[in-house]
């Protein structure tokens, strides 16, 4: 049996990508979201410290007043449940020591555990110096040097 000759396909047009949107450079991520979206996201600390100091403001409210009062917010929305609400708050102390500890965690969606601190240290001295060199770095330079 002979094989079938098929008509070539045209190429399918290109995507509709809609330009983003520039954040200003010296604020720290956010997970929020515009107030119709109603997909819950994994917040930043920065998000949760946010939602702490509404907390500790607001002692007497109950946790469902203040997951609701985060979801109806005009400028960006905070989406969590109650029950991620009431295990942050328990771990709002160990939240609040890493950022002190690491300014840089604002933006983190979770605390990165550092294993070996003299390396992460070395690493820390050799970016700055590359820097002050004026050469860029990147990932795999990073993964080079660790090892």
């Amino acid at each position: 049996m002979p094989a079938e000759k098929r008509k070539p396909r045209t190429a399918p047009a290109p995507y509709n990508r809609q330009p983003k949107k520039s954040k200003p450079k010296d604020t720290s991520s956010t997970s929020a979201l515009e107030i119709t979206s109603t997909s819950r996201q994994n917040l930043t600390l920065s998000d949760w410290l946010t939602v702490f100091a509404y907390a500790d403001a607001h002692p007497l409210t109950p946790q469902a007043d203040v997951v609701k009062h985060f979801q109806t917010q005009r400028s960006g929305a905070l989406i969590f449940t109650q029950s991620t609400l009431s295990r942050k708050l328990k771990e709002h102390p160990e939240l609040e020591k890493h950022v002190n500890d690491n300014p840089n965690a604002l933006s983190s969606k979770q605390p990165q555990i550092v294993t070996h601190p003299d390396v992460e240290r070395a690493l820390f001295l050799w970016v700055k110096h590359m820097e002050g060199k004026g050469e860029q770095v990147s990932g795999p330079m990073l993964k080079e040097k660790r090892n």
